[in-house]
C-alpha cells in the first residue's frame, strides 16, 4: 500500500492509476491527514434472481394436516398459562 499527498497525486495521477490498476492500494493525504483510499475496481456481484425462490415456493406442497386426538390450541394456552403462573 502506498501513500501520496494531494499535490503529488495531481502531478502524477496517471502513474498512480496504473499502480492501482495493477492491484495496489493508494492512500491520499491532505496535510498529513488521510482523506481517501484509491482501490482497484472490483466487478459487481452478479445480479440476484429474485424470481427463482418464488418459483421454488410455488412448487412447495405443504404436508397433510395431522389428525390429532386432542386440541393443540388448548394445549398451547394451558402451557402458556403454566409458564406465567
Amino acid at each position: 500500500m502506498s501513500s501520496v499527498k494531494t499535490a503529488q497525486l495531481k502531478a502524477h495521477l496517471s502513474a498512480y492509476l496504473r499502480a492501482v490498476e495493477g492491484g495496489e492500494v493508494v492512500t491520499v493525504y491532505d496535510r498529513e491527514r488521510p482523506i481517501a483510499r484509491i482501490i482497484p475496481f472490483a466487478p459487481a456481484a452478479p445480479p440476484v434472481d429474485h424470481e427463482a425462490p418464488r418459483a421454488r415456493l410455488a412448487e412447495f406442497v405443504p404436508p397433510p394436516p395431522v389428525d390429532a386426538a386432542f386440541d393443540v390450541v388448548a394445549l398451547l394456552i394451558d402451557e402458556r398459562a403454566r409458564d406465567r403462573g
